[in-house]
């Protein structure tokens, strides 16, 4: 498939009553129709986010704006949908009612990319595979991907789809940015050996890499930060705010916004097929096209990188 450079993540529209900071469809629309008129024809949910509103209203605003046979759709199956049994999880059961489940919500006969959100540790690989092969067989869905896992957890996927025969991981969207580089280790060079497209999800770091946030524990800068709990159990090592201040320190050089210089950086990894941004201002969009012509120097690069310090292992 061919997808546009940045993925629209279509987290920020749903329903305001599942996070504060969510945007309502009507507020959601301006931003489809921009990403349209932009040139993104990729676009990720999951059924989870707002618990399934997400996957409707982003269903609606394409079949309203865009050819769909132009676009790539993806969607997850893995986190609670519920409480209530069989409502979570890579079983063969809830996997088969998630795709059919969001397949209605989104108004579509296919799912172009259908990703598990994360592996399932009480369900063997081949059981998740095997169900995900046969719904590519049913043409309910197109291909498949993966997001955040242990390498060797993703390897061992890899090669049981070889040895079946069945359908092969083709996209990792895995939790990769200027503060967090853990992916290098071992992750990005498997997806590179194996032809593994990277969809990387945060890659503003929840907007600390946009000049949005002075630090983690910045309550105040923004509706999400209000309640942005994950972002600082993600972010919470005191090196992070020395390749923050890197990221302004090249961008005011350059006369850009900070977002445009930590996309650019991102953009410019071989393996890195679109980074996956989250838009709640229309301006939000715009720089993060303009960053698709920037094109860093060695040296800023080198300015960039070398504050890093290693992290734990953070959004599996």
């Amino acid at each position: 498939m061919t997808v546009s450079r940045l993925c629209l993540g279509c987290m920020s529209y749903g329903d305001p009553a599942w996070r504060s900071w969510v945007l309502d469809e009507a507020a959601s629309r301006p931003f489809f129709r921009r990403a349209i008129e932009l040139g993104i024809n990729f676009f990720d949910t999951a059924d989870m986010y707002s618990l399934g509103i997400s996957e409707e209203i982003t269903g609606r605003a394409l079949r309203e704006f865009a050819r769909l046979e132009e676009c790539v759709m993806t969607t997850k199956v893995f986190n609670p949908m519920s409480d209530r049994p069989n409502m979570s999880g890579l079983s063969r059961k809830h996997i088969v009612q998630g795709c059919e489940a969001s397949l209605r919500r989104l108004g579509m006969e296919t799912i172009d990319l259908y990703q598990v959100h994360r592996f399932d540790p009480h369900v063997p690989i081949e059981e998740m595979l095997s169900v995900l092969d046969l719904l590519v067989r049913q043409g309910k869905v197109r291909y498949i991907g993966a997001s955040s896992t242990a390498a060797w957890k993703f390897a061992q996927a890899l090669a049981a789809s070889q040895h079946h025969g069945w359908a092969r991981f083709v996209t990792m969207q895995n939790h990769y940015n200027l503060l967090y580089r853990e992916e290098e280790r071992e992750m990005i060079p498997l997806c590179e050996a194996e032809g593994v497209a990277l969809i990387p999800w945060s890659p503003l770091a929840r907007g600390l890499l946009a000049g949005t946030r002075r630090s983690p524990a910045d309550k105040t800068a923004t509706p999400r930060a209000e309640s942005d709990e994950f972002a600082r159990k993600l972010y919470d090592q005191p090196s992070d705010q020395d390749v923050i201040d890197a990221v302004r320190r090249v961008a005011q050089a350059r006369g850009v916004a900070p977002a445009q210089i930590a996309l650019a950086w991102l953009l410019a990894k071989p393996a890195v097929a679109a980074p996956i941004i989250g838009a709640t201002k229309l301006q939000h969009l715009d720089d993060a096209v303009a960053a698709l012509d920037v094109q860093l120097t060695a040296e800023e690069i080198q300015q960039l990188e070398a504050p890093y310090q290693p992290h734990p292992v953070r959004g599996h």
